[in-house]
């Protein structure tokens, strides 16, 4: 057979079809067509944006976006329904440099190509008398000429995926494709503070912001001014970028990340790996299950940033991912430790985040207090049950930690009493009353000196009789993974044939190991523990054996050892929450008392 007579399996899609598939990428929904205009409008030097959204029947019909920026000249508003023509790069080798938000030239045709849209655009200080009008409906100019109009852009998109009914019929209902609106808005309100954004649903204002050179201003519109009172500045620079925004005490958090806003060179993206570090920052401050609130914006080298890896340009790849990842951590963790986190009370202490590897220095700031750090507590027999142990627990962490008692982040507290075996109850020298969880406490100490003496030169304690432990074949399999991190921290264990392992040495920050029944526990635990699929094994084990080895709750403690216990949390780095994210220390001011009594 004539090989020119075999039926042709391949052709080359016309045009119409290359446009709509193009389109498919860029313009997911109505929030899709807001996003590309309003950055185009900011390219253009826009000082003021007007979004205007109309509906019917559940549906979106039409936006409308209006700016005074630059705007443009017939010739060129011609063009810029072209695919792929832009006023933003020439060449390949500009998009290592690139600084506006759009490049590739491919909203306007997009968006063309999928609708009917109204151009009308007159240049800024051009000296003409008319603006120019276009009309295109599905990538086909039906209309252009002349027309009376103000300096700047006007884009009118309506009939949205008329020519894509199978798009069409996947929009979410009206008040999911206004949430997606507003998320984007939000977004690029805060990136874009030196410009004022309106945004109307049928007529009705839902959003606005004032041009401003503090992106506080713009968190206060958005998000109120209940929401800045919680904030902590972050400004930090580092040899390759700068890390400047605000981050939330503990006390202000939420159970998703829709208030994690990550600005990169003034671009509104998605970022799981700079989310990730944000929490990380936070460390044990939070719990697992919560995320803070966060703006921050990030000056990077262009060169170390690629823009150009997703048609919505949502992502962006980061050449340094690690170091840009680890300078954001360190940024929220030191701007943290630098400011007095006590929540108040009636103040809502729900807060999450894989905690750091290691713990970060104290930095001395206006929110430290001098201590004196206490002398090791000599041997004495207590007249109460339960409180010789707490007194070996309590010998055991007031060794040298390696922490520099210069500065607290705790005032001084003079213990009063306890409640229930579980709370400490104490005073400032202002005259503040603050509770303390007992165990939290003890916990986070326990915690750090477990993360400070791990390089220390007796680093296990073997035991005077071995511990054999029975374990099913599930949590053998755990087991054997967790024995090389579980030799790190001072555990020693061997596999003793069968369904057994043999323990033969302990952290000596375990102190004297006189119930062994606490070895088994540590180890189920770390079995069992839910956390394996968000922090590091190493992390793990830290925290069980601060749970473990710490004073439980219910244990009657004498006001002595609950004074150790306070004098010996003011030396910790972290003196906040224990390593789960629970609070240590609740306040209760003068004032606050007072309206509790009805006595102001």
């Amino acid at each position: 057979m004539n090989p020119d007579q075999i039926h042709p399996v391949i052709h080359v899609l016309d045009q119409s079809t290359v446009n709509q598939i193009a389109a498919g990428e860029v313009v997911e929904r109505p929030s899709s067509v807001v996003k590309e205009l309003v950055e185009n409008a900011i390219d253009a030097g826009a000082r003021s944006v007007r979004i205007d959204l109309f509906a019917a029947e559940g549906k979106i019909t039409s936006i409308r976006i209006v700016d005074d920026g630059c705007g443009m000249s017939p010739r060129d508003a011609a063009l810029a329904f072209v695919p792929h023509a832009t006023s933003k790069i020439t060449g390949i080798e500009d998009l290592d440099t690139i600084r506006t938000l759009g490049f590739r030239g491919e909203a306007l045709a997009s968006i063309a190509a999928v609708s009917r849209v109204t151009l009308i655009t007159k240049p800024r200080a051009s000296g003409l008398i008319a603006g120019t009008k276009i009309i295109i409906a599905g990538g086909k100019t039906e209309d252009q000429g002349e027309i009376g109009a103000p300096e700047g852009t006007s884009i009118l998109v309506e009939d949205l995926f008329f020519n894509t009914p199978a798009r069409k019929k996947f929009l979410k209902s009206i008040n999911t494709e206004l949430a997606q609106v507003h998320t984007i808005m939000e977004g690029v309100c805060f990136s874009h503070p030196e410009c004022s954004f309106r945004l109307f649903y049928n007529s009705h204002e839902q959003m606005m912001t004032d041009r401003s050179t503090r992106p506080l201003d713009t968190i206060a519109r958005l998000y109120g001014a209940d929401t800045v009172k919680h904030l902590i500045p972050v400004e930090v620079e580092f040899p390759f970028m700068a890390v400047t925004g605000y981050i939330s005490q503990p006390s202000l958090s939420r159970k998703d990340t829709a208030r994690m806003l990550v600005i990169i060179n003034g671009r509104f993206i998605s970022s799981a790996v700079i989310n990730n570090a944000v929490r990380a920052g936070y460390g044990t401050l939070l719990a697992k299950d919560r995320s803070p609130v966060a703006f921050l914006s990030l000056r990077i080298d262009t060169g170390l940033v690629d823009v150009n890896v997703h048609p919505t340009k949502k992502l962006v790849r980061l050449s340094r991912e690690k170091e840009i990842a680890e300078a954001v951590r360190k940024s929220v963790a030191d701007a943290l430790l630098s400011k007095d986190l006590i929540p108040a009370a009636g103040i809502s202490v729900q807060a999450a985040v894989t905690p750091p590897a290691v713990p970060v220095p104290l930095s001395p700031s206006a929110y430290t207090y001098p201590v004196i750090e206490p002398a090791p507590s000599g041997v004495s027999e207590s007249t109460h049950t339960g409180t010789t142990d707490s007194d070996r627990r309590l010998r055991q962490t007031e060794l040298v930690t390696g922490i520099a008692a210069v500065h607290s982040t705790l005032p001084a507290i003079e213990v009063i009493g306890e409640f229930g075996g579980i709370y400490i109850l104490g005073r400032t020298e202002t005259d503040e009353l603050v509770i303390i969880d007992q165990h939290a406490a003890h916990e986070r100490i326990l915690y750090e000196q477990v993360l400070l003496r791990l390089k220390g030169e007796h680093h296990s304690q073997e035991l005077i009789w071995p511990v054999i432990l029975h374990r099913t074949p599930r949590e053998r399999a755990i087991l054997r993974d967790l024995l090389p991190a579980l030799a790190a921290e001072g555990f020693v264990l061997e596999e003793f044939g069968g369904d057994t392992f043999i323990v033969r040495a302990i952290p000596v920050v375990l102190g004297r190991m006189e119930d062994a029944g606490i070895i088994d526990e540590i180890i189920s635990d770390l079995v069992h523990d839910a956390s394996a699929a968000t922090v590091n094994n190493r992390e793990r084990i830290t925290r069980v054996i601060a749970c473990r080895g710490a004073i439980k709750a219910g244990t009657v403690c004498t006001r002595e050892q609950c004074q150790r216990i306070v004098d010996q949390l003011r030396l910790t780095q972290n003196p906040y929450t224990c390593p789960h994210g629970r609070p240590t220390v609740i306040r209760f001011s003068r004032p606050d008392l007072d309206a509790m009594f009805k006595r102001t």
